[in-house]
């Protein structure tokens, strides 16, 4: 995929602003040094601080949303679900089952180690009409932390690990846990990739109660929304279940009774999300695949 247009937002024009007039302190009173370097480091503690809540947009584009396009108003109430952290051996191939019985659609956010160790699991997601999704190869609790070449590496390798085996290149990008650095959107930007958050999440790789993770999920749930569950690292009930498997029937029958449909995350192109790819340009890849 192409890249798209980065504009570095508010947040990262100050920030940029507030290290120069603290170096250019530094050199014109340099017994103030301590001064200049509290301030910078005032200025790298906001920027990590805003870094950890995953669906702020002060960053840069961050998809918590699908609704702002005339497709969420005419194709009725949409709700999309999307899985981290997978592909599981146990786990996964329930989530397919319990998503069939229902003819709901999904999107996976797979970690790219995890797909190379279950190619089948993956090919199956996208043989199933759901998409497949860059959720880094890795998956370290350090990816946030990390410089330019070593974020695009984590997630040029996934992306080729995805496409190789669903013959798709993810458009969506999630981080893990959805924590990043002001780093991360130039990186996204030049691959033509889109972050891609929540509305919603369970804490489902924590919560062993099926009742309070779906209770986090469906009080005050909305058309448009998207829910975060997940596949892998799925917590356990007290019967050793994975939770995501309670959990995910009734957030289907939620949806049901609320006249919502499940769906996988649209393309890029029929959401305001800056930089997505204009009407017309879809990839043939993309026009193939099943209605979401």
């Amino acid at each position: 995929m192409s890249s798209r247009p980065w504009k570095p937002p508010w947040t990262v024009k100050l920030s940029a602003g507030w290290l120069a007039a603290s170096a250019a302190a530094a050199i014109a009173a340099p017994s103030h040094w301590i001064w200049a370097l509290g301030a910078a480091a005032a200025n790298q503690l906001m920027l990590a601080t805003i870094g950890m809540y995953p669906r702020s947009h002060l960053l840069g584009p961050n998809l918590t949303r699908l609704g702002g396009n005339s497709a969420a108003t005419t194709e009725g109430g949409r709700v999309a679900l999307t899985f981290d952290d997978g592909p599981d051996p146990e786990v996964t191939p329930a989530v397919l089952d319990l998503l069939a019985e229902r003819h709901a659609k999904a999107s996976f956010f797979c970690i790219g180690k995890k797909a190379e160790e279950h190619p089948h699991l993956v090919r199956e997601i996208a043989r199933q009409g759901h998409l497949v999704e860059n959720h880094t190869y890795h998956h370290s609790p350090l990816f946030a932390f990390s410089g330019l070449a070593r974020l695009g590496r984590e997630i040029d390798r996934n992306q080729e690990v995805i496409e190789t085996l669903t013959a798709r290149p993810p458009v969506y990008f999630r981080p893990p846990a959805g924590i990043r650095s002001p780093l991360l959107e130039p990186v996204l930007a030049r691959r033509g990739l889109h972050l891609a958050t929540w509305s919603r999440r369970g804490f489902d790789t924590a919560d062993r109660d099926a009742h309070r993770v779906s209770r986090r999920l469906l009080t005050g749930l909305s058309a448009d929304s998207i829910l975060l569950l997940h596949d892998g690292n799925a917590a356990r009930t007290r019967s050793q279940r994975p939770i995501v498997l309670e959990v995910l029937p009734r957030v289907l029958d939620a949806l049901e009774e609320r006249g919502l449909r499940a769906v996988a995350l649209p393309h890029p192109h029929v959401l305001p999300i800056p930089g997505g790819i204009p009407d017309g340009q879809v990839p043939l890849t993309e026009k193939e695949a099943p209605e979401p």
